[in-house]
């Protein structure tokens, strides 16, 4: 049964997480709300735990240090995805078959 709670309770943070950083697409990617739940609690519990001087103990965070690791592991995974991905103007730049456009920048 606390294995479900763990779940559900990083599901829960990670959706928050996504509200607070604004939807992309109009909905929750529940599979990044896991994983943002989940590394988010440890990520917060390392920062608030370095933050209060215990050293670098993993130890459970509570409610707030669990929404700001998966705040910021949302963030940083939301840049990642986004810096992979070409533009519209880039694919339209490597059909016209100019080099001098297929690398823009």
């Amino acid at each position: 049964m606390l294995i479900v709670a763990i779940i559900l309770f990083g599901m829960i943070v990670g959706a928050g997480a996504q509200l607070l950083l604004g939807r992309s697409h109009g909905s929750i990617d529940w599979s990044m709300a896991f994983v943002a739940g989940l590394v988010g609690s440890f990520v917060g519990g390392l920062l608030i735990s370095l933050l209060s001087g215990d050293g670098l103990d993993l130890r459970a965070s509570g409610i707030i240090g669990s929404i700001a690791g998966a705040v910021l592991v949302t963030a940083v995974w939301r840049w990642w995805d986004g810096r992979s991905k070409p533009t519209a103007q880039d694919r339209a730049a490597k059909r016209s078959g100019d080099p001098r456009k297929s690398h823009p920048r």
